[in-house]
């Protein structure tokens, strides 16, 4: 398998689309990517290899099934820049964060801070949690550039966490100095969870690099990173003592082995952090995709290039429609550069438009007033055109 380079992607065919047959990629335009990104075809084998696996091993599949995790794991852990045993494993970035808030001191430190641009995992959670209580504060999270700052002032002896994105899901815009908003965590106490979701695979994010080693991060594979559902990690910072409320019986099995303890003990490494008994299907393909991306040498680095030039393209052509601003809009104050792997475009009738564009072969998401047209590796330039051709007649409909 012949790695491919960035430019065998612009041109068509893109040299990725063939490895994407079942979701017809080259046949669709799917600018979906921020919601749902295709799986690659290797995926397919790899569930039914899962089922296989149950067929023939029945209850002794879980051998097997271990090991897909132990490679979703490793694959995680390589992006971040860290250890897989740091790792832990779950349905839903929901299920995890659960279990993280399960185990702050929060009738010690009733405190949470966050921003008002969060995905809905944190966002419902915690207006939740202040129904009962716990107080949230939201800083503003526009602009994105003054989030760090804004963190940094909030935290105090009270605050038992802080929890926010890398990157925006509404806007893609990314989030710098979260270093720093970890640093004064630390000068309390308190703990930083980030949520990585909207940026791994879309740009570089390595806890060394981000200055993040002591933090908790969370993300998944639903979007850029193609394993599908069910494929989700929390990673949690060396020496980590904390004991979730919320606990699985799969936290026993290394427990075992421990010396006898008074309350209830918790296993080592992801095992601290366990559920129970799970479909592991989502694992074997993410492990397949992993492999995949591995073979294809489909690194963050390389991503990133193909993203920047991808969301510049579908900016440069939405700027060359000239339609009333309006209609539809996009934020030009920020550069390219500090934006995610989408572009968001800002319109009173996002969905009428989402909608109408589906109509025309194009398929896309919205939030709000936002529609977010979010491309993918395996789509060529030309493919981007038409969709954005499209746009164009949808908006003047509007007119």
């Amino acid at each position: 398998m012949t790695p491919v380079v960035p430019e065998a992607l612009y041109t068509g065919p893109n040299a990725l689309a063939q490895h994407y047959s079942r979701f017809r990629v080259a046949d669709r335009l799917l600018l979906t990517g921020h919601s749902h990104q295709a799986w690659p075809d290797c995926g397919f084998a790899a569930q039914q290899q899962a089922w296989k696996d149950a067929a023939e091993l029945v209850d002794e599949k879980w051998e097997r099934a271990f090991a897909k995790a132990d490679r979703v794991r490793r694959g995680w852990a390589q992006l971040l820049g860290d250890a897989p045993d740091r790792i832990a494993l779950g349905a839903s970035t929901h299920d995890l964060v659960v279990r993280f808030l399960s185990a702050l001191p929060l009738q010690r430190r009733p405190r949470l801070i966050t921003t008002d641009g969060e995905f809905h995992t944190i966002r419902r959670q915690l207006d939740r949690l202040a129904e009962e209580g716990v107080e949230i504060v939201k800083v503003p999270s526009e602009p994105a550039s003054d989030i760090s700052t804004k963190l940094q002032a909030a935290v105090d002896d009270r605050t038992a966490a802080v929890m926010v994105s890398a990157v925006l899901f509404q806007n893609a815009h990314i989030v710098p100095g979260l270093g720093a908003v970890l640093d004064a965590c630390q000068l309390v106490g308190a703990e930083l969870l980030v949520d990585a979701y909207h940026a791994l695979d879309a740009i570089e994010f390595r806890l060394d690099t981000e200055e993040l080693e002591a933090a908790f991060v969370v993300g998944g594979g639903y979007k850029y990173c193609q394993l599908g559902e069910g494929n989700c990690f929390l990673r949690f910072p060396e020496q980590c003592a904390l004991r979730p409320v919320v606990t699985g019986w799969f936290s026993e099995f290394s427990a075992l082995a421990q010396p006898e303890t008074a309350g209830v003990a918790y296993g080592d490494g992801p095992d601290r952090f366990a559920g129970a008994t799970y479909d592991p299907t989502s694992h074997y393909r993410a492990a397949a995709v992993f492999d995949f991306f591995e073979e294809q040498r489909l690194t963050p680095p390389l991503l990133r290039e193909v993203s920047r030039h991808q969301v510049g393209l579908l900016a440069e052509a939405v700027d060359a429609l000239d339609v009333p601003p309006n209609l539809i809009s996009r934020d030009c104050r920020t550069p390219l550069e500090r934006i995610g792997g989408f572009l968001a475009l800002r319109t009173p009738k996002a969905a009428e438009v989402s909608g109408a564009l589906r109509d025309h072969g194009v398929l896309t998401d919205y939030r709000g007033d936002i529609l977010r047209l979010g491309p993918a590796p395996y789509l060529s330039d030309e493919q981007l055109g038409e969709a954005v051709d499209a746009l164009g007649i949808v908006v003047r409909t509007l007119e």
